[in-house]
Parts: C-alpha cells; structure tokens; sequence
C-alpha cells in the first residue's frame, strides 16, 4: 500500500512509475481526496479546541443564564464536530479504497514492458538432457508408472484435480521434505502456519481486494483458504514493532496453496501443470529497508541451489515492470526445462515487496532503541513450487524402459527406492 504523503510529495514519479505498469493512476482524485480530508481534519480539530475552552470557562461561570447559552451553543458545535466528522471518514475511506487498489512502484533497475514477451533472461545454467530415445511428458508417464491417476481425481472432486499414488505421493512428500530441511541449512526458520486465514492477513499481503475471484472463502467462519505460504508469513509480524537488532527474520513453510485458476484452452491445461490445489514451500524475509536489495539476491541464490541440487537445467529471468505481480518492486523468475512438456516451467519467483507489503500490515522495526519505529521490508520466494517441480523430475530422470531415476538427494525420503518402475516391472 502506498503512502498519502509520498504521492502528495511526489505525484509526477508516482504516476509515471505506475505507467511503467500499463496504469493510469487517479492522481488528481487521491490529491483532490486528500485535501478535502485535511481541511475537514484541520476544521474539526478548531471546533474540538474551542469546545475545550468554552467548557472551562463555563465551569466558571455564575450567571445560570449565561451558562446555559453558552452549554447550547457548545451542543451545536457538537453536532457540527459529529458531521465533519462523518465527512472525514468517508473521504479517508474513499481515499483508502483508492489506495488499496494501486499496486507497488516498480524498481528504477526494472526493464520496461506491457507483458512477459518483455521479461530478460539474465543466465541459462547447465545443458538441457539429451535422450537417445523420444522423452514423454508427465501426463503419459505418471499414468504408465501408476503413479498419476486423472481419473479418480476427477471423480473425487472435478476438472484439475488428480490423485497421487505409492512412488509419486512419496516422491512429491521427498520433495516438500528436502526442500525444507535445504532452506533450514540456508538460514531460515521453519514455520508451520494455518491454512486459512483472515481477510485482514490476506489485505496485508496484497491479495485482498484485487484477487478475490481467484480465492477459496468459508463465508461461514469468513475465513479463506490460502494461496500461498507468503501469505500467513506476512501475518505473522502483523500490527507489531521489531526490535532492529533481530532483522532480518527468515522463515520457511510448507502449505498446500488452494486458487480458482481461470484455465482455458491451450498449452496449460494438460497434465499438472496448473490446478485449483497444489503444495510449495515458501522462504520469507523480514528485514531492514537497506537490506531488502541484498537479501533478494540472496534469496535467488537460494532457489537457484535448490534446481541446481536437483540437477535441474534452469533459467533465471528479470520480470519486466509490465509483468511484476501486485504487492512486488522486482521480481526474478526461475525456470527449469521439462523436455516431455518440450517447454521451461516456473518453479520459484522471488520477489522484494520493498514496504508494500508491511504498510498493508503495519509491520514495523524500531533501527535503534527509543528511535521511531520504521516499515520493515519483506521478501517471499518460491523454494519450489508444486507440481511444477514434480513435473521436472519424471521428464528430466525418465529413462528409455519408462522407469523414473529418484534424484540423489530426495532419497533419504524415499524409503530405499531409487527408481520408480512401471507396474509389473
């Protein structure tokens, strides 16, 4: 969420930053807010004074007459401080609803573009695999090996759902299980957070009001599924002052995501690739303003080590400003090759959310004791996501007899199993 005061400060950058996005931002509207809520404010304010003086000096009076004239006329103004105080709180309301509905600024070092044909990609590490026989995709080797049924899933619930089995559902939890442990090596906290939150959790990660269509609600209990582990990590300083000296705080979480994904046809609808519930793990950083650029570089290191440990080929690429999600300044995307999809899949994004994020939660760190508490930073990042990385691992370890190598290192989580067979075999 933005600060009043920086677009007042800075209307002209702000508006030409959010250009940067494809938006044209109501500048003149907040402005023209703003001010009508700071002269009702200053007008309030007066009367409040007035009343205080009046009601001492009518403590002091001794005309009974008077007195009450005067108690009159502080009724009066009573109901006038009532009424332009009815008109500030729709002006900040309207000026919030405005607000709330404007996405981050992107970074000066974000290239420009409308869409994703724009995004940079920065390196390709390692060689795409070569196979001496024709490499299948997920959708025909998870149901050849018995590990990936459509069917049932179908069945059980409806359209993009599916049921893992034996060797996959453990391949799947090996992955959720290795990653975690990874990121704890790398520095972060593990977390185990609930998978339904309150609206006031989802405002504050960015997701509420612009991606409702695309969430799970319990109207009943008014609390909604999560989209993702980065949003129950936000919660979890919210309405809190840190203290400096324990910045930055990185976490990590597992959580299954739930989304309405608006599919149609084409290229993402077969297989796994995209589907209203999937699981990922998620790193998270709080931290001080000055830190926030090196902890995303930090940060995508750490998702790069988890394709690279997986022996994954993959990409790195800048998101242009025309392509950053909501709530994110800059954004890195890292892709691996699935060479039966025959196409680069996204498995992390991390991204610097800069004080978007922790205005919208009023997360704040005091730098030094006794000193003005600040907006921290955040960051969040994939470390992978699901399926997508499942999908990695069938297509890139197949082999010619359709059997599945096990990746070296998910194998303490595979109970012995180091190769996924086709039944029978």
């Amino acid at each position: 969420m933005h600060d009043i005061q920086d677009i007042r400060t800075h209307p002209d950058e702000v508006r030409q930053a959010l250009a940067r996005r494809g938006i044209e931002p109501p500048i003149e509207t907040l402005l023209s807010l703003d001010t009508d809520r700071r002269a009702l404010l200053a007008q309030v304010e007066q009367l409040k004074a007035e009343r205080n003086r009046v009601s001492k000096d009518i403590g002091q009076m001794k005309d009974a007459g008077d007195r009450e004239v005067r108690i009159r006329e502080m009724r009066a103004i009573g109901q006038h401080i009532e009424v332009l105080d009815a008109g500030v709180q729709e002006k900040e309301n309207a000026l919030s609803e405005l607000l709330r509905g404007l996405p981050n600024l992107p970074d000066a070092d974000v290239p420009d573009g409308p869409d994703e044909t724009h995004n940079l990609v920065l390196q390709t590490v390692g060689e795409l695999p070569r196979f001496d026989f024709e490499p299948r995709p997920h959708w025909d080797l998870g149901p050849a090996l018995g590990i990936l049924d459509f069917e049932r899933g179908v069945r059980i619930t409806g359209s993009r759902f599916y049921v893992l089995s034996g060797a996959g559902a453990r391949l799947q939890r090996a992955l959720i299980a290795w990653m975690l442990d990874l990121h704890i090596r790398q520095g972060y906290l593990e977390k185990y957070t609930p998978f339904m939150v309150r609206q006031e959790t989802l405002f504050a990660a960015g997701q509420l009001p612009k991606f409702r269509d695309n969430l799970y609600h319990d109207a009943e209990e008014d609390l909604w599924m999560v989209p993702t582990a980065e949003v129950p990590l936000t919660g979890l300083h919210m309405d809190e002052i840190l203290d400096g000296g324990t910045l930055p705080r990185r976490y990590t979480a597992y959580t299954p995501c739930f989304r309405r994904e608006k599919m149609s046809a084409g290229r993402d609808v077969r297989g796994i690739k995209r589907g209203h519930q999937f699981d990922k793990v998620e790193m998270y950083v709080f931290c001080a303003p000055q830190d926030s650029e090196p902890e995303l570089e930090r940060m995508r290191a750490h998702a790069e080590q988890t394709c690279a440990e997986l022996g994954f080929a993959y990409r790195v690429k800048q998101l242009c400003a025309g392509d950053l999600g909501f709530s994110a300044r800059k954004t890195y995307d890292v892709e691996v090759w699935a060479p039966g999809c025959n196409e680069w899949l996204e498995v992390s994004s991390v991204s610097n959310c800069g004080a978007f994020q922790a205005r919208r939660a009023n997360a704040r760190y005091r730098p030094e004791l006794g000193s003005k508490p600040q907006y921290v930073h955040t960051l969040n990042g994939s470390g992978l996501g699901l399926p997508r990385t499942l999908i990695a691992v069938l297509e890139n370890y197949q082999q010619a007899d359709g059997s599945v190598i096990v990746p070296p290192v998910l194998r303490p989580w595979m109970g012995g199993i180091d190769r996924i067979a086709p039944e029978g075999d």
